[in-house]
């Protein structure tokens, strides 16, 4: 891994400023700095993160690709959105599992740079149905396993207002079966992102949100 820090102050300038000046007329004045700060920091990260991130997981993948590997787009999706701002002011890094046929909601390791908010991620985002129910019988069979895999962490997410389907109102893990979300998260403060050890300090949250990862992955078929 590099010396030097991968991510800049520069970076959290050009979001916040971005933030204020979400239009494509400001985006086109600025893409050196969209190029050099942003894109280019966060595909070098990833490339320094291919070998590392196989010590969580040989099926967690780091994929530098420019384009359709671990770093988002900042371009937004507005098709279907009333918030027509063309531009994301967060930086976003996906490490998806290889086995997956979902890159995004299926079990997955996460990196959100945003100022004031930056964090590390991982478990299921909205999944789908089928894996839901997947997740959840899990939970109901190995409670004692479930548990081990949640310690120490906050889960987050949406949930139901009653047991789901097929599960009584006194189910003894009622309030994890009624998620629909199975996402835990390790804040960072921005001086630490701009530390040159950063990364080690991304690879010590992603331990620390392995289990949970391990547990979902298990219960959807999925070796870790």
């Amino acid at each position: 891994m590099a010396a030097q820090p991968y991510f800049s102050p520069e970076l959290f300038r050009f979001l916040k400023q971005l933030k204020r000046n979400n239009r494509r007329e400001w985006f086109a004045a600025n893409k050196g700095r969209y190029e050099e700060f942003y894109r280019n920091a966060a595909l070098r990260f990833v490339a320094d993160m291919v070998i590392p991130m196989r010590k969580i997981s040989t099926w967690i993948a780091a994929d530098p690709r420019p384009q359709g590997g671990s770093v988002f787009r900042i371009y937004r999706d507005t098709r279907f959105s009333s918030d027509k701002t063309p531009y994301k002011t967060h930086l976003g890094i996906q490490f998806t599992h290889a086995g997956a046929n979902e890159e995004v909601h299926d079990p997955c390791f996460y990196l959100h740079l945003e100022p004031d908010n930056c964090f590390a991620a991982a478990g299921c985002w909205h999944p789908d149905t089928r894996s839901l129910a997947r997740i959840r019988d899990a939970i109901a069979w190995k409670p004692e396993d479930w548990k081990k895999a949640k310690r120490g962490l906050a889960l987050e997410g949406d949930s139901l207002s009653r047991a789901p389907r097929g599960y009584p109102a006194t189910h003894p893990m009622l309030a994890d079966l009624k998620r629909k979300d199975y996402v835990a998260t390790v804040a960072f403060r921005e001086e630490q992102v701009l530390r040159p050890q950063f990364p080690r300090e991304f690879l010590r949250a992603c331990e620390k949100l392995s289990p949970l990862t391990a547990f979902l992955c298990k219960a959807l078929g999925l070796a870790f």
